[in-house]
């Protein structure tokens, strides 16, 4: 990613922030797993977003103070001692290379400068990233520094800043949305690597491998969640991701998987037979998924609302029931259709923007509609990932084979 891009989403950040104010920014830290061992890091992604940089406690300050802009970045000094254990820090060069911000300070500064901030200007409002899914989760470090700042800064108001980037973040430029081609592209490659070694009697973790392999290959160093290879019956719960099961022959396997590409993520859902051949049962069901999945892509175009595609998806899942007899009525479908068909794809897997508002060109979105249906020991998911356009939409993953026919024809080699 080019620095400017990160230059440009600071540019819109700020337009929309009021005078005299200072937006914080935290690129977070690794929680620890057991013992001296941390889980693997993660750059919070609207640091990210703002920055390009994924290294560990870094701070990012921007303020407007009468109208002018100033950006300043704190890094970790330089650590000669751990650079032997761990590796070199960031270094102040490398810091502005990649952020396009010139004032890169050291961390142990950080609070000097907040103070001096509020003691020499009328700061107004502090801008954080309060951005909380659970009422009972534990406080991010964006938290418990409001509560700090409540008390020693009474005068300063803070806001959050989360709205702001939630909705920068869901329009996506032509940069991002390469980043995902290639988490795709990769993805792609890895489906067809682990289908054409995949056969019945193998554990569904062995078939993850295949995919697994060449993800790492592509230079992948995260995938964008933990692997479904749902077999059989697994295949119903929507979010198993054990695989630790024998596949057996006559049985489907359903992978939702994705590679991450410069933290942008692919998020494909497709269903194989494991020997190769649907039975007309299966490629009956199979058939009813994949016409509300087509038809719902169809939908999409600016203006439509977002609420309006899983509308469709049940439409036509319904009558596909109905017409097989395993259902009377539409309102019956929950039985078998648990689950919204959409969600916005990005930095984050489930990527941050409304599912309340209109589609709008640039959004990028999942389709994948679905029928689980215990008693016969089916799953099926088919899932793309699809670009709004200007006059309509862009599948993204269209060369994934989808359709039964050539899925059998892709086993049958």
């Amino acid at each position: 990613m080019k620095k400017e891009f990160f230059a440009t989403n600071r540019k819109k950040v700020m337009e929309q922030v009021e005078d005299n104010s200072i937006v914080i920014l935290f690129a977070g830290e690794a929680p620890q797993k057991s013992a001296d061992e941390a889980y693997q890091f993660t750059p919070n992604r609207n640091f990210y977003y703002l920055t390009g940089i994924s290294r560990e406690k870094m701070i990012l300050m921007l303020t407007k103070i009468n109208n002018k802009v100033e950006e300043t970045l704190f890094i970790e000094k330089s650590d000669p001692v751990l650079a032997k254990w761990i590796g070199e820090r960031m270094s102040s060069e490398e810091a502005k290379e990649l952020s396009g911000i010139a004032d890169i300070q050291y961390l142990e500064d950080f609070e000097a400068k907040c103070n001096r901030l509020v003691l020499t200007y009328d700061m107004q409002n502090a801008y954080l990233d309060l951005e909380r899914r659970d009422y009972n989760s534990l406080l991010t470090k964006a938290q418990s520094f409001a509560g700090e700042i409540n008390g020693k800064y009474p005068s300063l108001r803070v806001k959050n800043i989360y709205n702001v980037l939630f909705n920068l973040r869901a329009v996506k430029t032509e940069e991002e949305v390469e980043n995902i081609r290639k988490a795709i592209e990769i993805t792609h490659n890895g489906i067809k690597n682990a289908v054409s070694n995949m056969k019945p009697g193998m554990v569904e973790y062995e078939i993850e491998a295949y995919f697994d392999f060449t993800l790492k290959c592509s230079g992948v160093t995260d995938k964008a969640f933990n692997t479904i290879a749902a077999s059989g019956a697994n295949a119903t719960v929507l979010h198993y991701s054990q695989n630790n099961t024998k596949t057996k022959d006559g049985d489907l396997i359903l992978f939702d998987l994705g590679a991450q590409w410069n933290y942008y993520n692919g998020d494909i859902s497709r269903t194989f037979p494991l020997n190769g051949k649907f039975t007309e049962r299966q490629k009956e069901i199979y058939n009813i998924v994949l016409k509300a999945q087509l038809a719902t892509i169809e939908a999409i175009k600016p203006g439509v609302p977002f609420t309006r595609l899983n509308e469709i998806t049940r439409e036509v899942l319904a009558e596909g029931l109905i017409g097989l007899g395993i259902i009377k009525e539409s309102s019956e479908l929950s039985k078998y259709y648990y689950h919204g068909v959409s969600h916005h794809l990005g930095l984050d897997t489930h990527d941050v923007g409304s599912r309340e508002a209109e589609l709008q060109p640039g959004m990028l979105l999942t389709v994948e509609p679905g029928l689980y249906i215990p008693e016969e020991n089916i799953g099926i998911r088919i899932e793309d990932d699809v670009l709004v356009t200007e006059n309509g939409n862009e599948n993204l993953s269209k060369d994934i084979m989808k359709t039964v026919e050539e899925i059998e024809a892709f086993m049958s080699k």
